[in-house]
């Protein structure tokens, strides 16, 4: 028995967008927890490496472009050679664009789909493979309330976290025999830079706040313990699941 199943010392995550919001909070958690961290994003990341650095933990910076998925191959090799080895991949990197289904732009769909639906896949997909040689790995999407709801005036944004959730089912089925586990986080309402339109929107505010049960709107750094469940031995058992982390939004 592990003595402390929720130890990251010696492993290595990749986690995309971690310059900001949740992909920050993520890569600080997982390294808090003893990871070293590859911080993948156009952005900069002195503030991430500040962190990562503040929590005792080594980063290293990929500077990519996710739209589309022709650095997926380098940020595995990259991994592997700075770090000796990729234990832990989240793929948290995304974009949103909102207009009425019957205004919606074909460049918007794609763009948005390319970057959540796409390249997540095609990174796990690069990833899994040294994983189930390796025999070990975490594998964790973040997903949205959008993967289990409709919304609105968000089209490809909620079929790109449907589509989303359901890879992270068809992945746990081929992989969880292999040693490797792969599931998601479903974030609630949290203040990033994703969700500024809503916040500044009295009304859509005043709603959203009033259908969860806590009452408020999340802070990415409540989304580090899922995190660090996810990727530790502590859930060497979970395969598939997309965990919802809401507030109770969909207890409601």
């Amino acid at each position: 028995m592990v003595a402390n199943p929720f130890d990251l010392k010696g492993r290595t995550a990749v986690v995309t967008g971690a310059n900001t919001g949740i992909g920050q909070a993520i890569a600080v958690a997982l390294a808090g927890a003893g990871a070293s961290i590859v911080a993948v994003g156009r952005s900069s990341m002195d503030e991430t490496e500040a962190l990562v650095k503040q929590a005792g933990s080594r980063l290293h910076v990929v500077k990519a472009d996710l739209g589309t998925i022709e650095p997926v191959k380098g940020i595995v090799e990259e991994t592997i050679k700075t770090f000796g080895g990729l234990d832990i991949l989240v793929n948290n990197a995304g974009i949103i664009r909102r207009a009425d289904a019957l205004d919606f732009t074909e460049e918007d769909w794609d763009a948005v789909i390319d970057v959540n639906l796409k390249t997540a896949f095609f990174l796990s997909q690069a990833a899994g493979r040294h994983m189930v040689d390796k025999g070990r790995g975490k594998i964790i999407n973040i997903a949205s309330l959008l993967s289990f709801q409709g919304g609105i005036r968000i089209p490809s944004y909620t079929a790109s976290k449907s589509g989303l959730a359901g890879l992270t089912k068809l992945l746990a089925c081929e992989w969880a025999g292999k040693g490797v586990n792969v599931n998601a986080i479903a974030p609630g309402y949290f203040v990033t830079n994703n969700t500024t339109a809503l916040r500044e929107d009295a009304d859509r505010n005043a709603a959203i706040l009033a259908r969860i049960p806590a009452g408020r709107w999340g802070t990415p750094d409540e989304l580090g313990g899922a995190a660090v469940f996810l990727a530790s031995s502590a859930s060497d058992y979970v395969h598939g699941t997309v965990l919802p982390v809401d507030g109770g939004w969909l207890a409601r």
